[in-house]
Order: C-alpha cells, then sequence, then structure tokens
C-alpha cells in the first residue's frame, strides 16, 4: 500500500510551518487539502504560504484555478489520487495538510461521489433552491430546511456555504438519505493508504486568540484591497470561491450592508465557529492520533518529534 501522511487541525493552528518541517525529515511533497488555497489572488484572506517560507518543500493544489472557476470534494479527490502516485514515484512521501475535513476524508476513504441516477430531478430542484438562497434572508431559509432532514450535518455546515448546503438537500431529496449518514458510511470504508493521520489542537483560549491575532495581521495586510480587486473581476457572489472566510464578510462591508469594524468582528466571529465546527468534524473520525500542543509546551520541535517517533514505530523513517 501506499504511504500518506495527513496533518490536519483547526485554523490557525499552526499546521503549515510544521508541516514544512514534517515533509524534509520525510522525505515529503505537501498536498495542500485547504478549499479556497487553489484560488490565484486569494492570498491574504487565505492565509496561503509564500514561496519564501515554503524551504524549498514541493507545494501542490496551490494557484492552480481563478477565482471565478467551480471547485469541490470530488475534484480535489481525482487530482489528489493522481498526485500521490506520482509522488510515489519520486520515491517521496505525499502529506495532505488542511483543514478541509472533508477533502482530506475524500481521499483518505476514497469517498464515493455517485449521485442519484434521475439527473433531471435532481437539476429542477436544484434549480429551486438556488432561487430560494436569492431571495431575501434565502441562506438561512435553506439552511433551516436542512436541519429539519439532516441535523447532525447542518451542525457542521454554515449557512453561507450555499452549494453543499444545497448539495446536501438535493442529496436528500433524490436519495431519501441523510448527508451526515452518507458521510458515516464511507469513513467505513478501507483506505487503500498505509496512513497516519494527525490532528493538531490547543486550548479554546490559544486558538481564539491565534485567530484574532490572524485576522488583525490580514487587515493590516491589505484584505480589504484584495477583496477589491476581486469584485473588479464581477466574480459571482455565489461562486465557491466568494463564500470563503474573510471575503464574504468584507463583501458586506464594501457594499455598504456592515461597517468596516463590523466586517472584522464578524469575520472573528465566524472563524472561530468555523474553527470549532472543523474540531467537531475531526472528532467523529476513526484513526486520527491527536496531538495537543499545549501538551508539548507549544514548542513546534517536541511537537514534531512526538509526530516522528509515532511514525517510526510503524514506518522506517
Amino acid at each position: 500500500m501506499e504511504k500518506l501522511v495527513v496533518l490536519t487541525g483547526p485554523t490557525a493552528v499552526g499546521k503549515s510551518k510544521l508541516s514544512i518541517e514534517l515533509a524534509k525529515k520525510l522525505k515529503g511533497e505537501i498536498i495542500s487539502a485547504d478549499s479556497m488555497q487553489v484560488y490565484r489572488g486569494m492570498d491574504i484572506g487565505t492565509d496561503k504560504i509564500k514561496e519564501s517560507a515554503m524551504g524549498g518543500v514541493v507545494h501542490h493544489m496551490i494557484d492552480i484555478l481563478d477565482p471565478s472557476e467551480d471547485f469541490n470534494a470530488f475534484e480535489f479527490q481525482k487530482r489528489a489520487k493522481v498526485l500521490i502516485d506520482e509522488i510515489h514515484s519520486r520515491g517521496h512521501i505525499p502529506i495532505l495538510v488542511g483543514g478541509t475535513g472533508f477533502y482530506i476524508q475524500s481521499v483518505l476513504y476514497d469517498v464515493d461521489f455517485s449521485t442519484s441516477e434521475d439527473e433531471e430531478e435532481s437539476d429542477a430542484y436544484k434549480d429551486e433552491l438556488y432561487k430560494i438562497a436569492e431571495e431575501d434572508g434565502g441562506l438561512s431559509k435553506l439552511h433551516k430546511m436542512l436541519e429539519d432532514v439532516d441535523p447532525e450535518y447542518a451542525a457542521v455546515l454554515h449557512e453561507n456555504n450555499v452549494k453543499r448546503v444545497i448539495r446536501a438537500l438535493c442529496f436528500n431529496h433524490d436519495t431519501g438519505e441523510k448527508m451526515s449518514e452518507h458521510n458515516k458510511n464511507q469513513r467505513e470504508n478501507t483506505s487503500p493508504y498505509d496512513f497516519f493521520y494527525f490532528v493538531l489542537t490547543d486550548e479554546r483560549e490559544v486558538l481564539y486568540k491565534r485567530i484574532e491575532d490572524r485576522i488583525d495581521k490580514m487587515m493590516e495586510e491589505g484584505l480589504e484591497d484584495e477583496v477589491k480587486g476581486l469584485m473588479a473581476l464581477n466574480i459571482d457572489k455565489n461562486a465557491t470561491s466568494m463564500q470563503a472566510l474573510g471575503y464574504r464578510e468584507m463583501i458586506s462591508y464594501l457594499e455598504g450592508e456592515i461597517t468596516r469594524d463590523e466586517a472584522v468582528e464578524l469575520l472573528k466571529k465566524n472563524t472561530r465557529h468555523f474553527a470549532k465546527r472543523q474540531l467537531t468534524w475531526f472528532r467523529r473520525e476513526k484513526t486520527v492520533t491527536w496531538i495537543d500542543k499545549h501538551e508539548f509546551g507549544r514548542d513546534d520541535n517536541r511537537v514534531l518529534a512526538e509526530i516522528l517517533r509515532k511514525i517510526s514505530e510503524r514506518w522506517e523513517i
């Protein structure tokens, strides 16, 4: 079986820096499992790693699409599986790094993305849902519809993630099944990889402070101007890229719906909630090794040593 390492955790926990040192130790290449870092021109709001900070480690799945293009877990899975094979062909170890749990799951357990055969019916229902999304309060209405049929899945999905809310509603409409149950069943799949799945975490207060500091830094670095530049491209507000944290809040400010200070506070609140949903997702995953940074004095060298120790129990490194 091909080897694979996953390094994930909530936003702002400190995955990027640690992943580079891990890749150097394992002779690895990094595959970004971040649903928004695939987009060119979205650098500040996604906290995209700069080439100068990569330490010579090869990174994949960054800056591969224009913000007007759609991207989803199926597309990620397809591309990541090809990359994993290519990385192994070079004698290297692929390391999936990022906080998009469903993307990771799609690769790790080879999730089946087959849909209802009745595509015509699904498309008609989907169109109906998108019309609701365009109404005042439509996103909240759609999320409430999802809560009614699948409360467990709705709990880990923000109402602004309209594409996934609609996908889950269509899945339930077409199959009579809950997306949460479908995902749970997919987690029971046997992985095609010999893998380690590490989840970084930290005390909530520390994590939330890191989130707030990061957002303040993003504003200083020019997040507002970055979003203005994207808006000038006339990208559909319902596009996948425009649903990203930081971008939707800035758009609301720039369109006069809220003040700049309100946008920043909303972004901090939404990001804290996002981190909480990420942790909820990872707690449901099987075969996960939790690494609490607090237990290692938040010393990246000690954290890295612990990860390498666990890997060395099964692999020669």
